[in-house]
């Protein structure tokens, strides 16, 4: 049984890095390449998307982590995974406090309501989106060394 939930849990956190990896460094890069209009439309539409399905996906992976945690307590790499579920737990805060505050306005623009600054608050949520990436990479390598 602590196999499986292993298992499970290294592959729920990896497709969730394998998604923000995309959206850091192909997406991102795909919607800045369009017009000025056609590309803020569709950050607005990639945050609504995303911004209904990841919470999900984050609240899951942390709660699969700390089962392993708790299940695996007496095995080695416990203290791995402890560590990666508290690094997965600093992504959810992350992203409560500084990506889902900028992504929530972003939802709602439109190119007749958008403000002056809207460039820069989106560089500023690829700046901690790189950030968080970072973070769940990290969680996510902790679990694959873990299971060995």
């Amino acid at each position: 049984m602590l196999s499986t939930l292993e298992v499970v849990t290294t592959v729920v956190v990896g497709l969730m890095v394998g998604v923000e990896f995309s959206v850091a460094f192909i997406m991102s890069r795909i919607l800045d390449a369009l017009p000025e209009d056609s590309r803020q439309l569709g950050h607005s539409h990639g945050g609504r998307m995303l911004g209904a399905l990841m919470p999900f996906w984050y609240i899951g992976s942390v709660v699969l982590s700390a089962i392993w945690a708790v299940a695996g307590w007496h095995h080695d790499g416990a203290g791995l995974v402890v560590t990666a579920a508290g690094l997965l737990i600093v992504s959810v805060v992350m992203s409560i406090l500084l990506l889902v505050p900028i992504n929530n306005l972003n939802k709602t623009w439109t190119p007749e309501n958008r403000p002056a600054d809207w460039k820069e608050q989106l560089h500023r949520w690829n700046r901690y989106h790189y950030l968080r990436v970072a973070v769940i990479v990290a969680a996510f390598t902790l679990l694959v060394v873990a299971l060995v």
